[in-house]
């Protein structure tokens, strides 16, 4: 490659991390740290179980996305459009954050905010699906452990700089920016507008940078009910082509779910378990933002030395050491949730970094955006069990052990969610064999 196409690959390298920074509004913004707090707190009325409410949106989003997912990376790759519905998906989390502004605090508004809530994540992790598959070819062999986990580290980032900007600029300050007021939450709602043009301007040099995908000239064009029809042999021929690719999804996907419950519920558990204010649970998450992206970076370049699963495995058992902890300690207050939230932070970003590096290294070429079609297919398919593990384990706690205050029992649910992930993580080979197809 002439020093021009290395300058050029390196830029389209860039321009790539950077929608993890692009994107980080709704991860951080509206499905961990404002968005579900201001439901659960502001919208929702007194005799609603909000935390319960969210578990219940979580997991209905889930099976929705489940039933998408399969088709729309393997289409993208065959049709050559992987950016265009990457971008697509982009501009619609936009418009659900802007919806999102409309959301009074006021009971009659809840349903409506679930709605938002939930669609968000259907379309943000329909969005993924082509991202991920994008890694492999702005990447090479020896550094694609340590671009995924400083991407992840970049998003991070963002989440830092999206939380001390809402903190300063909206929530705490006296006069908000712009002379937004601070009457029906209207500066915490300003925040969800501040959220859609930051995705809308940082996604634009991936826009511009990152080519497009050529189509498959051997594709046949098939109608939406034939692509469904079509998933058990694609199944069939990833498992003959890369076997253990195809294990590693299956495990990934309960770990991933436990790990998607970790952030989607922990500022609820912050706020309702351990009483943490709307400001306390900004300034948590920027300190849980450095942690993680911290970890994240360090993840990254110990990836490319020992390999994804050993860092996986790694991650994994640290979680769940440290959510243990975090039951364990609850009486002791809120020293328990920034301790133990922060190394719970630590051990999220490399599992979550590692995982769609582990699959990029072992997918057959050409089949990116299928194979990550079937990651969050498999990862989804699950998704159920977060949403529902969390509530069911506080209903529990409530209704037979008579816990009155049951919030914290929630964490048990992603607990069992992660130990079982991990087990089927250790039956995966640490470096699979694939097969060229024929």
């Amino acid at each position: 490659m002439t020093s021009n196409g290395a300058s050029t690959k390196k830029r389209g390298t860039f321009a790539w991390a950077l929608w993890d920074w692009a994107e980080q509004p709704y991860p951080t913004i509206m499905q961990t740290f404002i968005f579900p707090v201001y439901l659960a707190g502001a919208v929702a009325g007194a005799d609603v179980q909000a935390d319960a409410q969210l578990g219940v949106a979580t997991a209905i989003a889930g099976v929705i996305l489940a039933l998408i997912a399969p088709v729309l990376g393997r289409r993208s790759d065959d049709t050559g459009r992987r950016k265009f519905w990457l971008m697509f998906n982009t501009y619609l989390l936009v418009g659900i954050m802007i919806a999102s502004f409309f959301v009074r605090p006021a009971p009659e508004f809840f349903l409506i905010g679930l709605v938002l809530y939930g669609a968000g994540s259907v379309i943000q992790e329909s969005a993924l699906i082509n991202y991920y598959a994008m890694l492999k070819s702005v990447t090479t062999e020896k550094n694609i452990g340590r671009v995924s986990g400083y991407a992840w580290g970049l998003g991070y980032a963002g989440g830092i700089v999206l939380l001390a900007i809402s903190l300063a600029g909206f929530i705490m300050a006296e006069v908000p920016w712009f002379g937004v007021s601070t009457d029906d939450s209207i500066h915490i709602r300003a925040v969800f507008l501040f959220s859609a043009a930051w995705t809308l301007v940082f996604s634009i040099p991936l826009m511009i940078r990152v080519p497009e995908i050529a189509k498959n000239p051997n594709a046949r064009k098939e109608t939406i009910l034939q692509s469904y029809q079509s998933i058990w042999a694609q199944l069939k021929s990833l498992r003959a082509q890369a076997p253990e690719t195809l294990k590693f999804l299956i495990s990934s996907a309960i770990y991933r779910d436990g790990l998607a419950g970790v952030f989607t519920f922990g500022a609820v558990l912050g706020s309702l378990a351990f009483g943490f204010t709307q400001t306390e649970i900004i300034i948590f998450g920027i300190a849980a933002n450095i942690v993680s992206g911290i970890g994240a970076v360090i993840g990254g370049r110990l990836d490319d030395i020992f390999g994804s699963r050993s860092i996986i495995i790694a991650s994994l058992v640290g979680l769940i050491i440290s959510g243990s902890a975090v039951f364990f300690f609850y009486d002791y207050g809120v020293i328990t949730y920034w301790i133990g939230g922060l190394a719970l932070c630590l051990f999220v970003g490399p599992a979550q970094a590692s995982s769609r590096t582990f699959v990029s290294r072992f997918t057959p070429a050409g089949r990116e955006g299928e194979v990550f079609g079937l990651y969050q297919f498999t990862g989804r398919a699950v998704s159920f069990m977060s949403g529902t593990f969390w509530a069911l384990s506080i209903t529990m706690a409530n209704s037979v052990l008579g816990v009155k205050d049951a919030t914290i029992w929630g964490i048990w649910g992603l607990m069992l969610i992660l130990i079982v992930g991990l087990f089927l993580l250790t039956r995966v080979h640490p470096r699979p064999t694939v097969l060229e197809s024929k």
